[in-house]
């Protein structure tokens, strides 16, 4: 075919949102024909959606690999942000984490990725992208990178970077590569500054170790318009005390960031409970006054699972929805 037929692709990929090749009618019937005979485009509609009391809705999408895969629509006044999932699973085994608790099934396609942002009913009211959901992307970071290029590109989505983030665990080489060959916003599950405490709720610290992640994050520029922010998960009794606060603020001393306070959301099993309100602003106000920008997410979704470290699908795999 002509090279200029990619941009025309492209143009009712991505600009038109058409759903079938046959309305692509600048192309000619039969590269039309030849396109069909090879491709299709990858759509996949939602096999269930729940809502939530608060607006929250989380869809359940199918996977070409036989899997199964969570997202959430979170509006909030004048923002409207999707919550995509880059993994059927996760292998990270957070023991906080429902995902992680699942274990991985098979990375998403760049095509299963972006899927979850153009086949929800809300895709044309979208003010924001994370990758949140279920997976960890750096581990999946060919695809998410593809990915994040169509989203950003003019080619593409023509989407501000700045409107999309991109949270990790931290591995450390795709870290790095993600920081140079992207420019969307970062966020790193910290969850703890103390090693051993850390190793504790997140096995991945033995390998990507905090105090490396930070220092590699220190070799670059975090003082323009890209966002780098640290998540904290809340645990009473475990990484909410003064002495976190401190080793905190020394932990990410000379790094432009703000650290993002998360309640816990209880799942099965869990020894762990979320800190009373009183202790959520304490900690807050602490780190605030060390000159840290801090900021306590609100919890969306609760009620369906949507919430932080909620989604999974181990309960839908094998069912009846999965054959349906």
């Amino acid at each position: 075919m002509p090279r200029f037929t990619a941009g025309q692709i492209a143009s009712w990929l991505y600009g038109k949102r058409v759903s079938s090749l046959a309305q692509m009618t600048n192309i000619s019937a039969a590269n039309r024909r030849l396109l069909a005979e090879n491709y299709d485009l990858g759509l996949r509609p939602p096999l269930t959606v729940s809502e939530s009391a608060d607006g929250t809705k989380k869809y359940l999408f199918p996977t070409r690999g036989g899997g199964l895969i969570e997202s959430a629509y979170i509006p909030d006044r004048e923002r409207a942000t999707l919550c995509v999932s880059s993994q059927a699973g996760c292998r990270m085994g957070c023991e906080f984490c429902m995902t992680g608790r699942q274990g991985l099934t098979h990375n998403l396609s760049a095509g299963e990725i972006l899927n979850q942002v153009v086949s929800i009913p809300e895709s044309g009211k979208l003010t924001n992208l994370v990758y949140m959901g279920m997976g960890e992307p750096l581990d999946n970071l060919d695809r998410v990178l593809a990915s994040l290029e169509i989203i950003t590109s003019g080619w593409g989505f023509a989407w501000s970077p700045t409107r999309v983030t991109v949270s990790t665990a931290g591995l450390l080489a795709p870290l790095k590569r993600f920081v140079e060959e992207s420019k969307v916003n970062l966020a790193v599950s910290l969850h703890s500054p103390f090693h051993d405490e850390r190793l504790r709720l997140m096995p991945i610290e033995k390998a990507a170790p905090a105090a490396e992640i930070v220092v590699l994050l220190k070799n670059y520029d975090w003082k323009g318009q890209r966002r780098l922010s640290f998540e904290y998960i809340l645990f009473e009794g475990v990484n909410d005390s003064p002495r976190h606060v401190r080793e905190l603020a020394r932990l990410v001393d000379g790094l432009k960031c703000r650290i993002n306070l998360i309640r816990f959301h209880k799942v099965p099993g869990s020894p762990w409970h979320s800190p009373p309100e009183a202790t959520i602003s304490a900690f807050r106000d602490a780190l605030s006054d060390k000159g840290i920008v801090t900021t306590v997410r609100a919890s969306r979704g609760e009620d369906i699972r949507a919430a932080c470290g909620l989604l999974s699908t181990a309960e839908q795999i094998g069912s009846d929805i999965t054959r349906g």
